[in-house]
Order: C-alpha cells, then sequence, then structure tokens
C-alpha cells in the first residue's frame, strides 16, 4: 500500500504560496475547531468572522445536505429555490424597505457589485473611501481598500478614489464633490484593527451625501449578521445607506456574498449578472443561518461585554463579537502562544483581532480570555 503524501510536501509543491499556515484542521463544533494531531482550540478567527453560527451547526449543515440531494446548481436563467425568499430577508433585515438584492459568492464581488451599481447609476466616476479601510482584493475594490503595500503593485487601479480621515467629517467634506459616485466605509473597521465609528460619524456621512448627491455604500461584509450586535453595522447609528454590502456571516461558512440597494437602486438587464451567484445550496445556507442568528441575536452584545471586560486592561476596542487589541510588531508571537494554549486569534496590522463564532459560550469566552491575558503578559509586558 502507497502511503498517502505528505499534505504540507504537496502544498509546498503545487499551491501559490499566498498564505501563511502551520494548521491542518479536521474538524469543527460551535466554537471549538480539532487539528489532524487531535489538539483542540476555542475558535477566535471564525474563519474570519465568517461562521458566524459555529462549525458544522447541524440545521445549517442539514439544509445543505438537504437541498444538495435534489439540487446542486442551476442557472439563473431559471428561478432559484429558496432565492427569492432569502432576498425579501435580507431585505427586511437591512430596513431598506423596497430594496432589492443582487446576489454574489464573496465580499469583494459584493463590492464590485456596489461600485458598478454606482458608477453606472451615479454617471460619476470617482469614489471616496477611508485610510485604513478595506473592501477587496480584486481590482475594483482594490481601488477603494487603502493599504498602500497591497494596492501598489496594481496601479494603476481601475475606480479614481481619495482616501479622507476616518472619523474625520471634516476630512471627508473637504474631499466630497459632484464628481464622487458614491462614499464606501465600514461601521468597524475590521482589517484596521476593529475599529468602531466614532458616535455620529455615519449619520453625518448620509447628511454629506445628501448634500452632495453621492450614494453612500456600507461595507458590512465583517460587522453583518449580528456581529455587532445588530443586524449590521450601521444600525446602532439608526441610518439608511443607499447600498449595503454582505457577505462572510451570511452563509455560516458556505461561500456567499450580496448586496441590497434602496429602492429605485437597481441593475437593469445585462447591466451585471454572475454564473454561480445566489446559487441553491448557498440560498439554503443562507436561509438556515438567518433563522439561528434571530434566536442568538439578543445576547450578542452581553457576550461581547463579557469578552471585552475580561480583557479590560489592554483596553480593547469592541462592538458585540468583534474586539480588537493593539500589541504591535510582537502581535505575531501572541498570536503564536495563543495557538500553542489552545485558542486562535488573528493578527492583523500589529492588532489582535477577535471575532469568534457568534455561538460561543461564556465558559468558552472565559477560558479564551485568560489565554489572551496570559499570552499578552507573558510577550508584550
Amino acid at each position: 500500500m502507497q502511503p498517502e503524501p505528505d499534505y504540507r510536501q504537496l502544498d509546498a509543491e503545487y499551491v501559490m504560496r499566498v498564505f501563511s499556515r502551520d494548521l491542518m484542521m479536521v474538524r469543527g463544533e460551535g466554537a471549538r475547531l480539532w487539528d489532524d494531531r487531535g489538539n483542540e482550540y476555542i475558535d477566535c478567527v471564525a474563519g474570519i468572522a465568517v461562521c458566524s453560527t459555529g462549525h458544522a451547526h447541524p440545521r445549517v449543515a442539514a439544509a445543505i445536505g438537504e437541498q444538495a440531494q435534489n439540487l446542486i446548481h442551476v442557472s439563473n436563467h431559471y428561478y432559484i429555490p429558496g432565492q427569492a425568499e432569502l432576498a425579501r430577508r435580507l431585505v427586511g433585515i437591512t430596513g431598506m424597505e423596497g430594496g432589492r438584492v443582487f446576489f454574489s459568492n464573496s465580499g469583494t464581488e459584493a463590492t464590485e457589485a456596489a461600485l458598478k451599481l454606482a458608477r453606472v447609476r451615479s454617471g460619476r466616476t470617482r469614489f471616496l473611501a477611508f485610510t485604513n479601510g478595506f473592501h477587496g482584493r480584486t481590482c475594483g475594490a482594490l481601488s477603494t481598500t487603502f493599504k498602500p503595500s497591497i494596492r501598489t503593485p496594481f496601479l494603476p487601479l481601475p475606480y479614481e478614489c481619495s482616501f479622507a480621515d476616518y472619523g474625520d467629517l471634516e476630512s471627508v467634506d473637504e474631499m466630497l464633490d459632484g464628481s464622487v459616485a458614491a462614499v464606501i466605509v465600514e461601521s468597524v473597521q475590521g482589517e484596521g484593527g476593529v475599529v468602531p465609528a466614532p458616535a455620529g460619524f455615519l449619520s453625518g456621512l448620509r447628511r454629506l451625501c445628501d448634500d452632495a448627491g453621492s450614494l453612500l455604500i456600507l461595507d458590512e461584509v465583517q460587522t453583518g449578521f449580528g456581529r455587532t450586535g445588530r443586524w449590521f453595522g450601521y444600525q446602532h447609528d439608526e441610518i439608511t445607506p443607499d447600498i449595503v454590502t454582505m457577505a462572510k456571516g451570511i452563509g455560516s461558512g458556505f461561500p456567499m456574498g450580496a448586496i441590497v440597494a434602496r429602492e429605485g437602486l437597481e441593475f437593469r438587464p445585462g447591466e451585471h449578472g454572475g454564473t454561480y451567484v445566489g446559487g441553491p445550496l448557498a440560498c439554503a445556507a443562507g436561509n438556515a443561518t438567518i433563522d439561528i442568528i434571530e434566536e442568538i441575536l439578543p445576547d450578542i452584545r452581553r457576550k461581547g461585554d463579557l469578552f471585552a471586560e475580561a480583557l479590560s486592561a489592554y483596553n480593547p476596542r469592541h462592538a458585540g463579537l468583534m474586539l480588537g487589541i493593539t500589541v504591535g510588531e510582537r502581535c505575531g508571537d501572541v498570536q503564536r502562544r495563543c495557538q500553542e494554549n489552545g485558542v486562535l486569534v488573528n493578527c492583523t496590522n500589529g492588532h489582535i483581532r477577535i471575532v469568534p463564532p457568534l455561538v460561543i459560550t461564556d465558559e468558552e469566552i472565559e477560558k479564551a480570555a485568560e489565554v489572551i491575558d496570559e499570552a499578552l503578559c507573558s510577550v508584550v509586558l
């Protein structure tokens, strides 16, 4: 019998070296993961805020499995099982009565759709985004992503975009004029280190966009589907954007994204499309995910407060179950120390990012906080 090939060797030989990784995860349940060596972890990464209902939630798995036994894929030339229902529910939870949905396969694709829609309906060509903002890596989305190290190699990018200071309405007012199709903003900057928008910032953007005749796009890819304690982060400011982008938590790990655009703002036939968008399996996962989050949503803010209180010595920034702690150049060391002690966290731009599954228990929060605290004390202090 031939021995099974070593996955590390195969990966090194055949996979483009884009990702840094050292573990093979083989099983998950709730907020727990197990690697191929039997080690158990409390997962505070959740696929980067993707596994909203936890790993392998039985109701999501059952919905996908049942649908897969009937129909895995069919073209959007036909009605898709579950798609219209999911669209109705997305319009409802965004609070955008009369709005319409376009489905995608990812957050980046959702950004691409939002930018295209803003351009074609406004007749304008420029965009305004924010320092330390992140909206995706395809060339259109990258036009509105700030980080120079990932932008510069691909210049010139297809869309002209200026960057205002996040949280600074005066900076926006100086740059916003009649040539700007849309302002795109995150309600909490995730890749930027979990930085919530200051109070009144989003409502101020709404006012400035209205004055300039520009659209307001809220990027809720990381913050949507209960992550901040509301369905979407902008709902804390009680505003209504023109377009909302979403993905990650929408399908509990099944690849999916979408935009919801306000009433009267939509693509016309032939202006956009996609082979796999809003497919049967994705819609089954999305509908099951919404069912589950409806049940757990009222407790998410309390869980986030519990996590933040346990780490209060480090002045964490947080919105619901989305926490960030500034560490600096030794962030990677903290991440490794946590991993060695059974807790997975994410390091982004010198900040520890904590985005566990929304089903994480109080006991898991307390244990994870102990491990993170020990790692910060031993590595940083």
